[in-house]
């Protein structure tokens, strides 16, 4: 007897799964937390759909944002048996469209996608005669993003980023100018960035109603996951594909909102019941990842979260409320550590009990704030024989080790066919020999940074090998899994940017560890000023950083660990304190205080006098004059080399870090350092730009570099 459709997709659903996967006509919105099975629930909506025939699956497409999660959803459509469904990121998706249409709605070829942008945006601050080193270039390109997945020209940024800091050191004026001179050059080389994908798409479909009326006869229905993420650019694109038509499924969890910094804006999720008053909600709240003391943590944290000012509270979405399905156990634990070496130390000593115990190291993740934590936690590990891999960086397949890995492979399967297949040695051996070559080796190297993520780079591809050749069953008659095939496999994944699991502990930010999930998770360096980070200096940033805080929790399945330290080095002053979110959480230690208004209101009412010169005595027209204490025509007093050795400093801590430069210190800061010549940290405090957080992590640094007093 045959299976009914019902009992071949809706097994094992639960019930809020089941009423998403049966809701085949839309607006529908999900609403799911961590760990609650989104992607089951919406995998198996569209298979319920398409194979009950409510679904053409040439006129669906799923999208979301991570080449990795179209791959995912990809890899369970197919399992259920509609794989011909497409499933692509929004750049993917746009990218295919401009290809087809651009011809008829342009005319001639499309013009060459740019890979990276720093080539082009350092050599337009050249044009101008600006001065940029690799921070500041980095800084530039990410601030030229957000200014366009924001839907601002080069003419509209000013007005738009006035509050957003000094990228590269740069007011916004000066931006706008590097912004307009990068467009320029792309356009007189014939080139566009993955922001004009999606840009040049939405303007072809605006202007073209032939092209628009095509493309919505082609696509009837649209799911789109991790809806909390979309950037304006994206939801534009998205209302040109559906026109007037309301079949649309969403799904999100604004508590998981990390990225508001690229663009990424959770008002489209919060607001989907305006756009479409008969929009269905559904709920899903059922955790199936965590223990139900990691679910209670993770609501706990969200849960203490105090009002912080109008603006802020708009923003902020009531939580869902997870409710575990795990059984119990064991209790989160926190640590306390003297310094950072310290708490390096001891986690590693955890991960090799679990190891010890029977958890695979690539069961078990260290989550940070910033990627410039890895390094003692690299050392750490090294040291207690545990291997480790670093995540975040470049794509797997991007990285140069792995592209001559696939060449000499290539080659390798090529001089294979014409050799007695009997005399050759077994895939796994084969692959090893090749990369041998290449200077793998089966035992790790003891040295961290690159000479380790080359090594694991190469240690990945053999270990799929291993991996293929154990899953794949001969069959009889047949050829063995061979090189060919294998080489073959390795370019499949590489356009589905499908990168094999590597067999060690996982080092990676909080930011990139969205979307994964490990059985044991250590987060550490959850003190002021790391969790939340210095620069979130606004009510709505600090939100974002208990987000994040959250999202780390929730990848945990069995054991969570999480640690700080009250000093940066051995034997320093233990002058750092614990994440203010740990507070109520972690023994011993209470519920934090209400706040009351938000950070800029609460500013408002202590304002001081009209600043004035210290040279000329008149008032300072604007911040910078004002942080540095004197108008910008006065002459300055300080030292150019203090000066200069305050910025070398600026911009190794800003690549350690890998956040912006300015993000430490804005010049204007090192300026007013650097006539003030403090010669204590109390006197550094009295400097403007440097509140409590900036004193704490940099005054010891600041303060070696300026002259003796």
């Amino acid at each position: 007897m045959s299976e009914s459709l019902e009992e071949r997709v809706l097994t094992g659903l639960d019930e809020e799964q089941r009423t998403v996967a049966t809701t085949l006509t839309g607006p529908l919105c999900v609403l799911a937390g961590a760990g609650t099975g989104k992607t089951r629930a919406i995998t198996h909506r569209i298979a319920y759909g398409v194979l009950g025939g409510s679904y053409n699956p040439q006129r669906l497409l799923a999208v979301t944002f991570t080449a990795r999660a179209a791959a995912e959803m990809r890899t369970r459509l197919r399992d259920l048996g509609v794989g011909s469904v497409q499933a692509r990121t929004f750049h993917a998706a746009a990218l295919r469209q401009l290809q087809f249409f651009w011809p008829q709605a342009i005319g001639g070829a499309l013009p060459a996608l740019l890979d990276h942008k720093a080539a082009l945006i350092a050599e337009s601050a050249r044009r101008l005669r600006l001065s940029t080193d690799r921070a500041a270039v980095r800084d530039l390109a990410a601030e030229i993003e957000w200014a366009k997945v924001s839907m601002f020209t080069p003419d509209s940024y000013p007005q738009h980023a006035a509050e957003r800091g000094t990228p590269g050191g740069f007011d916004t004026t000066t931006m706008a100018r590097i912004f307009r001179s990068y467009e320029d050059l792309k356009t007189d080389r014939n080139l566009i960035d993955f922001e004009d994908v999606l840009l040049l798409t939405v303007g072809i479909l605006q202007e073209d109603q032939r092209v628009a009326a095509t493309v919505r006869e082609q696509y009837r229905h649209f799911v789109v996951d991790e809806y909390q993420d979309v950037s304006p650019l994206q939801q534009r694109l998205l209302e040109l594909w559906l026109g007037e038509r309301e079949e649309l499924c969403v799904v999100g969890d604004s508590s998981q909102t990390i990225y508001s910094f690229t663009g990424a804006n959770s008002k489209h999720l919060l607001e989907f019941g305006k756009r479409f008053p008969k929009a269905q909600v559904v709920k899903l709240v059922r955790d199936y990842r965590s223990t139900p003391q990691v679910v209670q943590l993770a609501n706990s944290l969200l849960a203490a979260r105090r009002p912080s000012g109008r603006a802020a509270d708009a923003a902020w979405a009531q939580p869902l409320q997870l409710l575990a399905q795990r059984p119990a156990g064991p209790e989160p634990a926190f640590l306390e550590s003297s310094d950072d070496e310290a708490e390096a130390a001891a986690v590693a000593a955890r991960i090799k009990s679990l190891v010890d115990s029977g958890t695979p190291a690539a069961q078990i993740a260290v989550l940070f704030r910033t990627n410039g934590q890895s390094e003692a936690y690299e050392q750490a590990l090294s040291a207690a024989g545990v291997g480790y891999q670093l995540r975040g960086g470049e794509r797997f397949f991007a990285r140069k080790e792995v592209r001559d890995a696939i060449l000499s492979l290539r080659a390798a399967s090529r001089a294979d066919g014409t050799h007695d297949q009997e005399a050759a040695p077994g895939l796994s051996q084969q692959v090893r020999d090749v990369l041998g070559s290449l200077g793998y080796t089966d035992d790790p190297p003891a040295s961290s940074g690159a000479v380790r993520e080359r090594w694991e780079s190469l240690s990945a591809l053999v270990s799929l090998a291993d991996e293929l050749v154990r899953s794949r069953k001969p069959v009889a008659e047949g050829p063995d899994f061979g090189l060919v095939d294998f080489v073959a496999e390795l370019q499949e994944r590489s356009q589905a940017q499908h990168a094999p699991t590597v067999q060690g502990v996982t080092l990676a930010s909080l930011h990139s560890a969205k979307g994964l999930e490990w059985d044991a998770v250590f987060l550490v360096g959850l003190s002021e000023g790391l969790m939340p980070i210095s620069f979130a200096d606004t009510a709505e940033g600090v939100d974002e950083e208990r987000r994040l805080l959250y999202v780390g929790i929730t990848r945990a399945r069995e054991f969570l660990h999480l640690s700080w330290s009250l000093s940066r080095t051995p034997g320093g002053r233990a002058h750092r304190k614990p994440s203010r979110f740990l507070d109520g959480l972690r023994p011993g230690s209470t519920a934090a205080a209400p706040r009351s208004g938000s950070f800029r209101s609460a500013a408002k009412l202590s304002r001081k006098p009209p600043a004035t010169c210290r040279v000329c005595g008149n008032a300072l027209a604007n911040g910078a004059e004002r942080k540095i204490g004197r108008c910008g025509n006065c002459p300055a007093s300080y030292d150019e080399q203090t000066f200069e050795a305050l910025r070398n400093w600026r911009l190794e801590e800003a690549r350690t870090a890998q956040i912006p430069a300015f993000m430490i210190f804005t010049d204007a800061t090192l300026v007013a350092i650097a006539e003030a010549k403090p010669g204590s940290l109390a006197e550094l405090a009295q400097v403007a730009g440097i509140g409590p957080s900036k004193l704490e992590r940099y005054g010891a640094a600041v303060l070696n570099l300026l002259p003796a007093p």
